[in-house]
């Protein structure tokens, strides 16, 4: 399942919007530290759903459709806020940095509010530095990524020594998902790949790592409370700093309040969706009305959405760049076995193709693959076909008998 790890500094409002992508209860406050350790749970990333296209209802078994749009799963991890010193140990230190070598993406937030001081502590908006917040944050992951090269020196060199540098570098990093093909651009890019590995001064690996991050992290930038006034400046502070197709404008808070009405029957309201609307017969208390009233004129208003949706949509299909495809055992009616129609939709990596696929269905399908078929053309798709978005694909196996003793 892809995994998604939430970062930054303490009160940026982390878990918030873990809580709002999940819907569960992580524990919220302003003290440095409430996470004491990782809240892992369930979100998901959307799409149109290819029932649309098809002209079918469906009936998902590993997602779910919602008016015409496919949420599939994904793991969501909120890692403790980190400080200045975190690869050293400070705070919570190296163990929570450790998590985020499990994510195959981040979602950074920061507070564009300008809420939070340089320890993370509660402010008056408008006198932090929320660039510098991102920055601090990104330098202690990239530490960390240095120290694992650091205390691996003596391996790294005994490998480089009968292997290419490149596999040698990624052989300790493994770990933390670097592979060799992220490991040679990064070298690369640092114009360190013709320099023996013995002769590379600090500095040179600090380099070397903050160009390997992006690659093995692909990160999106949460300019989060947008709702407060204050914002509007910082976010475009981070967006003229990181580039805009990598800062995302949103407000945890409001997705939550939105989400948490719609659990209790109050609102119709789908995640990542342009309006809400009270159901008839609802009588809200005047403190539901304000603060529905809020979420409307300082957040829908302005900004179209919460954010919070299409900054997991941005992280699975832009930064990853994963194809959702939807394995079928019937091509004509788009069933499995079980007469359910387009019952699973699968995040499968960019390059992906028919063997990916069965290999992720069942070691068996992969093992008894002959072939597979485009459900929507009938057409026979070569091992070596790159599967694409929304693609429905059927697999066909070889039977298996058991053998007379």
């Amino acid at each position: 399942m892809l995994t998604i790890g939430i970062i930054g500094k303490t009160n940026t409002g982390k878990t918030t919007l873990f809580n709002a992508a999940t819907l569960l209860n992580a524990k919220i406050s302003n003290f440095p530290f409430t996470t004491k350790e990782p809240n892992i749970g369930i979100a998901y990333v959307s799409d149109i759903c290819v029932c649309k296209e098809l002209g079918v209802k469906d009936k998902p078994q590993n997602s779910t459709c919602i008016d015409g749009w496919r949420y599939v799963p994904v793991k969501i991890i909120d890692v403790p806020g980190l400080l200045k010193g975190a690869w050293m140990g400070r705070g919570l230190g190296n163990q929570f940095l450790s998590v985020i070598g499990q994510a195959d993406a981040l979602i950074h937030v920061v507070d564009a509010s300008a809420s939070i001081d340089a320890e993370g502590k509660i402010t008056q908006p408008g006198s932090g530095n929320p660039v510098q917040d991102a920055i601090d944050v990104e330098m202690e992951i990239e530490r960390w990524i240095a120290e694992i090269i650091v205390s691996n020196e003596d391996l790294i060199i005994r490998e480089a020594s009968s292997s290419t540098l490149a596999e040698a570098i990624t052989k300790p990093l493994s770990g933390i998902k670097a592979n060799q093909t992220q490991v040679s651009q990064a070298l690369e890019k640092s114009k360190l790949k013709d320099l023996p590995f013995a002769e590379w001064n600090l500095n040179q690996i600090i380099k070397f790592s903050s160009l390997l991050l992006p690659l093995i992290k692909p990160t999106l930038i949460i300019a989060n409370k947008m709702d407060i006034l204050t914002s509007e400046k910082y976010i475009e502070m981070l967006a003229d700093y990181y580039g805009r197709s990598l800062v995302a404008a949103c407000s945890a808070e409001a997705e939550l309040a939105l989400r948490r009405a719609e659990k209790k029957g109050l609102l119709q309201y789908t995640p990542g969706q342009e309006i809400f609307r009270i159901k008839k017969n609802v009588k809200l208390t005047p403190k539901q009305k304000g603060a529905l009233k809020y979420i409307e004129t300082r957040v829908m208003a302005k900004w179209m959405r919460t954010g919070i949706q299409q900054a997991l949509n941005t992280v699975a299909f832009k930064l990853l760049r994963t194809n959702m495809i939807y394995p079928v055992s019937d091509e004509t009616n788009y069933m499995d076995h079980h007469g359910n129609v387009l019952p699973d939709a699968l995040l499968m990596p960019d390059s992906s193709t028919p063997i990916d696929l069965a290999r992720n269905i069942h070691t068996s399908i992969e093992k008894n693959y002959i072939l597979a078929i485009d459900a929507k053309t009938g057409i026979r798709l070569p091992k070596d076909y790159n599967l694409r978005h929304k693609d429905v694909v059927k697999i066909m196996t070889r039977t298996t008998t058991k053998k007379r003793r």
